[in-house]
């Protein structure tokens, strides 16, 4: 019998691309993860990994085994829901969504509907891990999570497996936020080109939010110029505080600036992501999945 727990961690590492990567996003130790593909090369008596430099690979029958079971686990999923819509029949909604989203709308979004749904459906458990979208995307394709919240920046372009289906949810509006004796700080609105000279604060290269402050100066020379790299916003927030930058920050879960700092729009282009829930296909007819999403869809209305 082949353990789909065990599968379930090679794909993982097969979306991670390392043994290390697989058991953060599962939530295990790389041992943990180790033994149990271990286990699985035990049951099937064939090589799964193989080492390629300092990580690992999948094999061909690794990979085979991995594109063999996604059916499989699609069905599994399926039956959960029926399961699930037994259990509910008496209107109780029960049952375990885990949720992956990213970190602005974990605080604008994600923490208030936790609240409710508590409220309304004490036997639903909606385990949260914060993450990129990119990152997201792949642990919800692979059934690591079950849905994920993601953000895309206009042009930049985020990959959607056709078996995901994408909900929307609202447009979040990011502003460049300066210092109130800075000399643009009375400005109703900024193009990049008045921006080029000044001193960025910004997220880690392989952020889309940093791929998005790139492209914004698309056409600009020597543009930006990124002197300062923190993953919190609130610590932009402070960098401009202090006159020692200005920053791009996206007004959910931004909270109040204070009188030190002035929030200013960009025009030509505007800075604007699209914010989307995202779920597996297979996952249609689950009372839990359908009762998670409908409950972030009502709340960001009224955003």
């Amino acid at each position: 019998m082949i353990d789909l727990e065990a599968v379930l961690s090679l794909r993982a590492v097969a979306t991670q691309g390392s043994v290390v990567a697989a058991a953060t996003s599962l939530g295990y130790t790389p041992s943990a993860v180790s033994q149990q593909v271990k286990r699985l090369e035990r049951e099937t008596g064939i090589t799964l990994l193989e080492r390629a430099g300092r990580g690992v690979i999948l094999t061909e029958a690794g990979t085979r085994l991995v594109v063999a079971s996604t059916p499989i686990l699609a069905d599994l999923e399926r039956l959960r829901a029926d399961l699930q819509l037994t259990a509910g029949a008496d209107d109780r909604v029960v049952g375990e969504i885990r949720l992956a989203a990213f970190s602005t709308v974990v605080r604008g979004l994600v923490i208030p509907v936790l609240s409710e749904l508590a409220v309304r459906h004490p036997d639903l458990s909606l385990p949260l891990r914060e993450s990129e979208p990119w990152e997201t995307i792949a642990i919800v394709a692979s059934g690591q999570r079950d849905l994920g919240i993601v953000h895309r920046w206009g042009g930049v372009a985020l990959a959607m497996p056709d078996h995901l289906v994408a909900t929307p949810l609202f447009t979040d509006v990011a502003d460049v936020i300066v210092h109130r004796d800075h000399p643009l700080a009375d400005r109703e609105s900024l193009r990049p080109e008045e921006l080029a000279g000044e001193h960025w604060v910004a997220t880690f290269e392989a952020t889309i939010c940093r791929q998005w402050l790139r492209r914004l100066f698309d056409g600009v020379p020597n543009a930006p110029r990124i002197v300062h790299e923190s993953m919190e916003f609130q610590n932009h927030l402070e960098l401009a505080r202090a006159g020692r930058a200005v920053a791009l920050v996206p007004r959910l879960g931004r909270g109040d600036l204070g009188a030190d700092l002035v929030a200013i729009p960009t025009v030509a282009p505007a800075s604007t992501r699209d914010v989307l829930a995202v779920h597996r296909r297979s996952q249609e007819d689950s009372p839990a999945l359908r009762t998670a999403l409908d409950a972030f869809v009502e709340h960001a209305r009224t955003m």
